[in-house]
């Protein structure tokens, strides 16, 4: 499981997710983010998306689709369609 926060102390892209076979991704409210004492109870899971030092965060769709995307990569888009052949008539 990885905790998704403005705090984490590991960027998203560092986990090794293609080694992992379940993968639990918590984001907390756009407002509010994850309650602190759950991001201090697992700091070592936390992870975050780098941005300018003066940006406050990213909009939450926004942010799952970043760290979404890296996962599915990293297991070479296991199960999804990666070239379209509509046009291959």
């Amino acid at each position: 499981m990885f905790f998704a926060t403005t705090k984490g102390k590991h960027v998203y892209s560092v986990p090794n997710y293609k080694e992992m076979d379940d993968i639990f991704l918590l984001f907390g409210k756009e407002t509010k983010g994850l309650p602190e004492d759950i991001l201090k109870k697992y700091i070592d899971k936390t992870i975050r998306i780098p941005m300018r030092p003066n940006l406050r965060s990213l909009n939450l769709a926004n942010s799952v689709n970043i760290v979404l995307y890296d996962v599915f990569r990293q297991k070479d888009f296991d199960g999804l369609e990666e070239i379209s052949e509509y046009f291959d008539e």
